[in-house]
């Protein structure tokens, strides 16, 4: 089966990962299709998301707040903090890698969560959470890693897909806030499609005044899925 013909399916409902008073469902394809990079192409286009080996969108009964957004690289416009942000990180050495596990990355991956997220769902990590919420054995996905005199200090978890690079997730040395590793990964990203030839960076989903997605409004210009269609949000650009 392709993209084309490809059927979806809405999950039931789930507490809501943003706000403690709401619901969430997630739009997905068929369960029983095995999935490909073609057929991950033509979904991430259309605003889904990858999770492991899993792919969906958000479909929500009552909200709307999540929304895809993407950066186009030929459009994309550095702030003066980002061009200090990439200034105060030229002394990082960048290497692209095969997406597996390591003990250096999971070590590194285990800090990040238990220092940022130390009474969420995902503190404490078993090795097998790495591999299955990372990548998969269909996705392009390659480790961006940051080494500072040798040490790993970042990785930006990217695939590579059609038209862009997705930012999957990315991991960092806790102890370095100075550095904004987190923004300095996207701009890397934002690079490497560059390099790549590719026109988009994927960046997940944006929820409007959120505190925890604030940060994207700072790349411009976001282009944001609404109504089936890529929109440049006006009040980024």
């Amino acid at each position: 089966m392709n993209s084309r013909n490809l059927q979806l399916y809405i999950t039931t409902e789930t507490p809501c990962g943003y706000f403690d008073n709401r619901s969430s469902r997630n739009l997905v394809p068929d369960p029983a299709i095995k999935l490909n990079m073609p057929i991950y192409n033509r979904l991430i286009q259309h605003g889904f998301r990858r999770s492991g080996a899993h792919t969906y969108r958000p479909y929500c009964d009552k909200c709307s707040a999540c929304v895809a957004c993407r950066l186009s690289v030929s459009q994309f416009q550095y702030s003066r903090s980002q061009r200090r942000c990439l200034n105060n990180n030229r002394d990082l050495e960048i290497n692209e890698q095969n997406a597996e596990f390591n003990e250096e990355y999971f070590a590194l991956y285990r800090r990040y969560l238990n220092s940022r997220h130390p009474e969420g769902s995902m503190a404490n990590p078993a090795e097998e959470d790495f591999s299955q919420f990372l990548f998969c054995d269909w996705s392009d996905t390659r480790f961006l890693e940051f080494r500072l005199q040798g040490k790993l200090v970042a990785v930006a978890v990217t695939d590579i897909v059609s038209d862009g690079v997705s930012a999957v997730y990315s991991f960092f040395d806790p102890d370095l806030d100075k550095r904004s590793l987190g923004r300095f990964c996207i701009l890397s990203q934002v690079n490497y499609a560059q390099q790549l030839g590719l026109e988009y960076v994927y960046l997940g989903y944006w929820i409007k005044d959120h505190p925890k997605m604030h940060y994207k409004t700072g790349f411009k210009p976001l282009q944001l899925y609404i109504d089936d269609q890529w929109q440049t949000w006006p009040d980024n650009t």
